[in-house]
């Protein structure tokens, strides 16, 4: 156990290293110097940091289920694949649109990602809602 805390320390140390000086080259460059360099770096670095916090996330969530209810690791591999339907049907759905008021246009592909996004976060926000109301009247119901 003491490894793992030690590959996790020095794992951690090395992102928030490359991080800095991802950061440092970004202010000293100029972040639009070189084609936009400094921002394209930070925005693949922020997309390789979601992707690990991503795996970190799914993989501890494994390991700790299959430790405690093996069984369980279907229940979460359903949950998971029930996830990602739902992200690829909001991203079939997505219109994709072209953006108003906007002289250089994104590229189809970003404005269909975009639009998924906004469906995802509709459906979200519905979603907390409901279940704030549900919550709330179970609540009221069960006291009774």
């Amino acid at each position: 156990m003491k490894d793992i805390n030690k590959i996790f320390k020095w794992g951690m140390i090395a992102l928030i290293v490359v991080s800095v000086v991802l950061l440092v080259f970004g202010f000293t460059a100029g972040f639009e110097a070189k084609d936009n360099l400094p921002v394209n770096a930070l925005l693949i670095w922020a997309y390789i940091m979601i992707g690990l916090a991503i795996v970190a996330v799914v993989g501890a969530g494994l390991l700790v289920r299959f430790q405690v209810d093996p069984k369980g690791v279907v229940k979460l591999g359903i949950g998971l694949a029930v996830l990602v339907v739902i992200c690829a049907a909001a991203y079939f759905i997505a219109p994709g649109k072209p953006a108003l008021n906007l002289l250089a246009q994104p590229s189809a592909n970003t404005l269909k990602l975009t639009d998924a996004i906004l469906l995802l976060t509709y459906l979200a926000g519905v979603l907390a809602i409901a279940a704030i109301l549900f919550g709330e009247v179970y609540g009221k119901i069960s006291k009774k």
